[in-house]
């Protein structure tokens, strides 16, 4: 494409939509997150359709920047009116618990200025002047087009998740957690455990992966999250929602689903899912009556090595928390990430204070809970 093909600021044009029903707008949006610069598999339809419709409220829209003379998306996301901690509110991207990924989709030929544009629209279509991306990673080419705007910024609560890169970084942090002890223990571990049976990890994708998923399901509620009500199977909803998304991603091969079983039974699974050239580590279970051979271990282990092998791929994100005990020692790079908090008028710029300090006061609310439930 040449630089007389590239658009120009005025060639831009706003527009806002009901992302569960596009309509005609529907391939600019696919197209648009199947290339986006920054991949975010839960700002795409195949996703965000099913989730909204099965679990998220109507006030959901989409807004998107694009180019008026081709019908191009330049830049889009999910924006809804919520509240950022215990109770100030912003028109915030649509990032929840089953997407922690707040990154605006971004056109790699989109012309500076484009941030403005979109923080001009979010703004105006969720009628809110304070505007909120939560789990926005601070290094990614979208987060640096916010940045480039005369928007105040704020960054609440910068932390850093586990991830790894690709390539020859990525074989370093392999080789890195693949070491010393781990490297004598966990293949003991298969050792002993290939006495109950023949011993497999393997890959399922396309329909493949359809099939395995209701298997994933079924172990993943007989666990711990069955139990606390927080499963997948749990809740028609969520069940509902999770199937449709996994069809929808299986098409176009967007999903791959690890597993590492024993005779023939699955104790561990991890559901991955595709998009550009990033994986991200969406859901995983494991039979708590085989943790004495590490499972969740093993499978993390083995998707990162899946992931090395796949040279399309340049770096995955482990979606999550901060400091989690399993997948940081294995998953050696660090995701740095925040909720970027934009205003431009006197009134967002008292509302991103008193959102820092809300952010703030609910998060030290939740550790002194969970303090608390320990003891």
């Amino acid at each position: 494409m040449s630089d007389s093909d590239l658009p120009a600021v005025g060639d831009l044009e706003p527009i806002v939509i009901d992302p569960a029903r596009p309509a005609d707008q529907l391939s600019a949006w696919r197209a648009l997150a199947e290339t986006a610069v920054d991949p975010n598999p839960f700002f795409g339809p195949d996703f965000l359709m099913p989730f909204l419709e099965d679990m998220a409220p109507a006030h959901v829209r989409l807004c998107a920047i694009i180019d008026k003379r081709t019908g191009r998306w330049m830049m889009a996301a999910p924006m809804g009116r919520r509240r950022l901690g215990l109770g100030i509110p912003a028109a915030t991207s649509w990032a929840t618990e089953y997407g922690p990924l707040g990154t605006p989709l971004l056109d790699r030929t989109a012309p500076a200025g484009i941030g403005e544009r979109f923080l001009e629209l979010a703004a105006r279509a969720v009628g809110l002047p304070l505007v909120a991306f939560p789990y926005l990673p601070l290094d990614c080419t979208a987060a640096q087009a916010l940045e480039a705007t005369s928007w105040q910024m704020r960054e609440a609560h910068p932390e850093a998740r586990a991830g790894h890169d690709g390539g020859v970084e990525g074989e370093k942090q392999f080789a890195k957690a693949f070491s010393g002890k781990r490297r004598k223990e966990l293949p003991r571990l298969v050792r002993r455990l290939s006495e109950q049976g023949e011993v497999r990890l393997e890959s399922a994708r396309e329909d493949d992966a359809v099939r395995l998923f209701e298997t994933f399901m079924q172990l993943e509620a007989s666990g711990w999250k069955g139990k606390k009500k927080t499963a997948l199977l749990n809740h028609p909803a969520s069940t509902q929602f999770a199937r449709r998304m996994i069809a929808a991603r299986a098409k176009s091969d967007g999903v791959r689903i690890d597993s590492f079983s024993v005779d023939g039974k699955a104790i561990a699974m991890l559901v991955i899912l595709l998009e550009g050239d990033h994986a991200f580590s969406w859901k995983i279970a494991f039979d708590e009556d085989y943790a004495h051979f590490s499972p969740g271990s093993q499978i993390a282990l083995y998707a990162l090595e899946k992931n090395l092998q796949d040279k399309h791929l340049k770096g995955a994100d482990s979606l999550a928390v901060p400091g989690h005990r399993m997948i940081e020692p294995l998953w050696r790079g660090r995701i740095r990430y925040a909720t970027l908090l934009c205003a431009a008028s006197p009134a967002g710029r008292l509302l991103q204070l008193a959102g820092h300090f809300d952010l703030s006061l609910e998060r030290d609310l939740r550790r002194l809970a969970r303090k608390l439930l320990r003891h």
